[in-house]
């Protein structure tokens, strides 16, 4: 479900008529050679398509117009191989829509002073060119991106590949559209939010449905479609009885397998990706949908619970962004406050996604004290370690906020054993009194998305390319 439209990026040469046709031709030999090897380098997740040398401001403007309508291309990445005089950029550099890198590099890596001579210095000014290059898009605020590098070196592609996925993810943002089963938890604020505003600033669409839309659907799922999937299930997870006789534990697993396949069907019918519930609205169904909501996630689907659409549509971006590994909807429950071993325990009342677990799953069912229905099946596992980012997108009236901690996972060593719900557990930086100090006065909601895949210069680059306000924590 992560899977977006094929994606690619267009390399743009900067250079200029001056140095001759001679000039041109090498300088267009080298970004060819740079392309390949970019391309076969195995580091950049989408390939690198080199355009025409930028020589002008008609062939500038034409390449930006022409990236604008083509949806295959999700943005830019600029060279100056020489001087390129910046006023030629001014009017392509304005109409572009999509994310923009300038990779500021070099085609050779050292200075050759044996034979360097001034032709040399002409063909391969790009410190110089970077510079003027650099002036207009700081005065057209375009708040591109910028790497600094030798370009074969893997620090440097790994930052190009990194905001590839930042841009690929900016461009889906204008596609996340977030069905919405019942309203938003009763009482509850950093739930709430402008989606007109959301609309606007991130390209989010969201839906309200009522349960009974969703019923519907649940209950034309046929008994052969869930058989299959519990068979699914067994090759999968490990299945834990508990109390429940193997009927009983069955019967519940099934009512979630229902939820699994009438939800992900509705929502594809819809062009939807991803979603919300409430437990405080579930007319007409047997549980909360717990177990489905997970593999849900796991499939790709932004989710948050409550009617917590902003957190939902978050999950689904950046989701894109780290190409589901390792992240998803999350939720502060309780702190740890030994000393010298303060962390935050996250979790769900059910719906913990599976792509953060370090080992195998568990099926379990149990009781659920809120929502009075049936038992609900649910998968439990403890979460993986790792360094990662847990963020939280919070309406202020006035604005949108995006809150940034820098958190390091690890994996619990003391069992749980009536704990009937997935675990993740974290510290946060620099430390937890000031961490949870900065989060809380800067008004970060106990709804997050964490990624132990994703880093913080990530989402800052994407909160930059939707003038989002943001606080980093770390």
């Amino acid at each position: 479900m992560t899977t977006v439209s094929t994606k690619q990026f267009w390399f743009v040469v900067g250079s200029q008529h001056l140095y001759g046709e001679e000039a041109l031709a090498e300088v267009k030999a080298h970004a060819q050679e740079m392309t390949d090897a970019l391309n076969n380098s195995g580091v950049l997740p989408y390939p690198l398509v080199l355009q025409d040398l930028a020589v002008s401001a008609d062939k500038i403007t034409d390449i930006m117009k022409e990236v604008n309508y083509r949806d295959e291309v999700a943005g830019v990445i600029t060279w100056m191989h020489t001087f390129s005089p910046a006023k030629m950029w001014i009017r392509g550099t304005k109409l572009l829509q999509k994310p923009l890198l300038h990779l500021a590099t070099q085609y050779n890596e050292s200075i050759p002073w044996a034979t360097i001579d001034m032709d040399f210095m002409n063909l391969n000014q790009a410190a110089h060119g970077d510079r003027e290059y650099g002036f207009i898009n700081a005065r057209l605020n375009k708040q591109n991106k910028i790497v600094v590098g030798y370009w074969e070196r893997p620090e440097v592609q790994k930052q190009i590949a990194e905001w590839m996925d930042v841009a690929v993810a900016y461009n889906e943002s204008f596609h996340i559209k977030v069905a919405r089963f019942g309203d938003n938890m009763r009482n509850v604020g950093v739930t709430e939010g402008d989606k007109v505003e959301a609309q606007i600033q991130f390209g989010w669409t969201v839906d309200y449905f009522g349960i009974g839309d969703l019923v519907q659907v649940i209950n034309e799922v046929t008994e052969e479609e869930i058989n299959d999937l519990f068979a699914e299930y067994a090759e999968l997870y490990d299945f834990e009885y508990g109390t429940y006789s193997k009927e009983a534990w069955e019967a519940s697993v099934k009512v979630q397998i229902s939820y699994e396949i009438a939800i992900k069907r509705f929502l594809d019918q819809g062009g939807y990706n991803a979603f919300t519930t409430n437990f405080e609205d579930l007319h007409g169904m047997k549980q909360l949908p717990g177990l489905a909501v997970q593999r849900l996630m796991a499939q790709g689907y932004g989710f948050a619970g409550e009617g917590d659409w902003k957190t939902a549509a978050l999950d689904r971006l950046l989701k894109v962004m780290s190409h589901n590994k390792s992240t998803g909807f999350m939720e502060d429950y309780t702190y740890e406050l030994t000393a010298g071993q303060e962390s935050i325990l996250q979790s769900h009342m059910l719906e913990v996604d599976p792509t953060l677990a370090s080992s195998k799953p568990k099926v379990v069912v149990s009781p659920l004290g809120i929502g009075d229905k049936e038992d609900p099946a649910r998968l439990v596992f403890d979460g993986k370690q790792g360094d990662g980012v847990v963020v939280s997108m919070a309406d202020f009236g006035t604005h949108y906020k995006l809150l940034i901690n820098e958190v390091t996972a690890f994996e619990p060593t003391t069992p749980a054993p009536k704990l009937p719900v997935a675990r993740v557990l974290w510290n946060v930086k620099p430390n937890f009194q000031d961490g949870v100090k900065a989060w809380i006065e800067n008004g970060g909601g106990h709804h997050t998305v964490v990624s132990l895949n994703l880093t913080t210069d990530q989402i800052v680059t994407y909160a930059k390319l939707v003038n989002l306000d943001y606080v980093v924590i770390k």
